[in-house]
């Protein structure tokens, strides 16, 4: 994958868009469509421009890269199930008894020696040209800009390496940059992860932290850089482990970090701890703008690059986007590094319309009462797993994991009200909707055991159901049921919502003989027939401390909060297109897609 280009015309079916288009919005609306499609594919555009700052670039754009399960398992060169395979084999090593044990461990052990990062005493292909300090412009990249309410461009597939202070551990991650201006970066690395450690310790120091951004190179290195490897980990020994070849690193220009030899761009800087600046807001991959928040910033030494660099850049907002088959990828690796901590777990999922934390599904052997409940604490409890706000556990006489339809069916008729755990925890830092940023309710199912005795008393047909709670409220303004054929019909509403929905909640009461679970989902912007995105709403938008009631009947409360709520913090929109920039699109024939695609993938307000 030395011509990443070239590999991607000959194994990926690449597309070449040679119109001139705006790196504000147009490109980005372009390749967010293209992900979103039945045959998506990976997209170079050879003639990027910026309209508003009069700039045309020599640099061309790739996005899409990991464009669908086939082309990720090609750039892998493997079923991601292997290399799972090998992680697990290396996890159970013992050390071997016996001549005939040892000489049978042998070609196992010697390939683990291209598991480590190798690195070189010459400069890299990324450094055949290098700019210096003086004449450092990041306009001469082209750098994204999303949605029309990002604070700025961004660049959204930057490889971020950092090292702690005592040099000892370094770190690869994939975290957005704002451009600030010619040479400042704003650096948005969560509380959580390592960078924002070794930070911590520069800070503590009062020493300036060096940090070098890469991008392009061979796609596994960005795939790399979001993998959740254990605290300490280089990410780069992931790279030799499946490629089982060494990485190929040299030592960046301005500072003693080594980032891979074969990227395109290489921008180089320093973070004085004692800055700070505005970073935000972003349209990010949760489908929500994350908001403004003073962030790090990077102030650029130098940018290096090949002679002639292609940009890598993804595009993030609702789903389905190119994370879906990252995390296709990541799911299926590390779920043998889960099963230490969980030794009957058979599998789990991590639906994409979850945003990945926000939901997984898991399928294990139930060994006794409270099993799941304590697989549930496990997950909680050890690495990004925490970050999981919902977790449904089936037993290993459930459906696939996939299958969506077939599972949802299994998990209804085991909904018991007495296995439905509720509890607090750390939440993901991009969350809005926990009271209290970093902390919020986390909800747990054990739908592990037999099917429940009772159904609902009484189903009614969604026409006289809805009438009946048009008569206790008028704010309810559609209604739509779900799975009817099940022992917990799923029951959804949609209110024009005014005050807190707890006390509608209470009103309903009534109609406890009609209803085992209601959802309830602003009318705004969410159409009821809509299941996957509805899914995609109902997860991002609740905390289960506050929003999951048990009685009458189970009731989740999926509406966007405010003061009525007792919520304090500001809540964020939406990510949505710019219709002009769609028609527009759209007359040129980059784009193909009716008022059905629009509104499925709530690409614009209604």
């Amino acid at each position: 994958m030395q011509n990443v280009v070239e590999w991607l015309k000959e194994n990926g079916n690449l597309k070449i868009i040679d119109d001139a288009l705006d790196v504000e919005l147009e490109i980005p609306h372009v390749a967010y469509i293209e992900v979103k499609t039945d045959d998506s594919r990976p997209i170079l555009f050879t003639k990027p421009i910026n309209k508003a700052k009069g700039i045309e670039y020599d640099m061309p754009v790739l996005m899409n890269i990991f464009a669908n399960k086939e082309l990720t398992e090609k750039i892998f060169g493997k079923h991601p199930d292997e290399v799972a395979e090998g992680i697990g084999e290396l996890l159970k090593l013992k050390p071997p008894k016996g001549l005939k044990a040892k000489l049978a461990m042998i070609p196992k052990l010697f390939s683990l020696k291209n598991v480590f990062p190798k690195r070189l005493n010459f400069k890299g292909e990324c450094q055949e040209v290098i700019i210096p300090k003086e004449e450092v412009d990041l306009d001469m990249l082209p750098i994204l800009k999303t949605w029309e309410e990002d604070g700025g461009p961004f660049i959204t597939m930057g490889q971020v390496y950092t090292q702690s202070l005592d040099g000892e551990m370094q770190n690869l991650g994939m975290y957005r940059l704002q451009q600030y201006d010619k040479n400042r970066l704003g650096m948005h690395w969560q509380i959580h992860k390592d960078a924002s450690h070794f930070f911590d310790q520069y800070q503590r120091a009062g020493k300036k932290m060096p940090v070098t951004v890469a991008i392009g190179g061979d796609p596994l290195y960005i795939w790399c850089g979001q993998a959740p490897m254990p605290h300490g980990m280089f990410e780069m020994l992931l790279y030799g482990f499946v490629r089982n070849k060494n990485a190929q690193l040299v030592k960046s220009i301005t500072n003693d970090i080594y980032i891979p030899r074969d990227v395109d761009v290489v921008i180089e800087g320093f973070v004085d701890p004692e800055l700070m600046e505005i970073e935000g807001p972003f349209g990010d991959h949760t489908g929500y703008y994350t908001l403004k928040e003073p962030f790090p910033v990077m102030d650029v030494e130098t940018i290096t690059m090949k002679k002639n660099p292609v940009f890598q850049a993804t595009v993030v907002g609702k789903p389905p986007l190119e994370d879906k088959y990252m995390g296709w990828a990541t799911e299926r690796i590390f779920l043998p590094m889960l099963k230490p901590m969980a030794p009957d777990l058979i599998d789990y999922n991590m639906p994409e319309n979850g945003v990945f934390h926000n939901l997984i599904l898991a399928k294990m052997k139930t060994l006794y009462p409270g099993h799941a409940q304590q697989f549930m604490h496990a997950f909680w409890g050890v690495g990004q797993m925490s970050f999981v706000k919902h977790a449904l556990f089936v037993g290993e006489d459930a459906p696939e994991l996939e299958e969506s339809e077939a599972l949802a069916k299994h998990i209804l008729n085991r909904l018991d009200k007495n296995k439905v755990l509720i509890t607090q925890g750390i939440v993901d830092h991009l969350d809005h909707s926990s009271s209290e940023q970093f902390v919020g309710g986390k909800l747990g199912v054990d739908a592990t055991g037999d099917e429940v005795e009772n159904g609902v008393e009484e189903l009614l047909s969604d026409k006289d159901l809805l009438e009946k709670m048009q008569e206790i409220s008028a704010r309810v303004v559609g209604l739509k049921q779900y799975m009817k054929k099940t022992k917990t019909p799923v029951c959804v509403i949609a209110v024009d919502k005014k005050k807190s929905q707890l006390k509608l909640i209470k009103k309903l009461k009534v109609l406890k003989k009609h209803i085992k679970l209601l959802i309830i989902v602003d009318n705004i912007n969410n159409d009821l027939k809509d299941a996957y995105m509805l899914i995609w709403r109902i997860v991002n938008n609740i905390d289960a401390s506050r929003d999951v009631t048990l009685a009458p009947f189970i009731a989740i409360d999926a509406t966007n909060k405010s003061e009525v709520d007792g919520y304090e913090r500001e809540w964020p929109g939406d990510t949505f297109c710019t219709k002009e920039v769609l028609d527009m699109l759209q007359e040129k024939g980059l784009i193909d897609i009716d008022e059905a695609f629009i509104k499925k993938f709530g690409l614009l307000p209604f």
